[in-house]
């Protein structure tokens, strides 16, 4: 039985409040993940094409405020 096998069987035998609670936790783990990996595009400079590419379209008058 391969780890995630076991975790998934372990986590049907819980109660659905404990449930819950592993389920925010995935929640949270993955919006850390996210954001982390949007921070090293940014620094690894990834992101500056998309940047640019929005500041063109405001400059040229192409946005409208939110």
């Amino acid at each position: 039985m391969s780890t995630v096998e076991a975790i998934t069987s372990a986590i049907a035998q819980l109660p659905p409040e404990q449930v819950a609670q592993i389920r925010a936790w995935l929640a949270e783990y993955d919006e850390r993940q996210w954001d982390e990996q949007i921070a090293q595009d940014e620094r690894a400079g990834r992101l500056d094409a998309l940047a640019e590419r929005a500041l063109a379209e405001h400059r040229a008058g192409r946005t409208r405020p939110l």
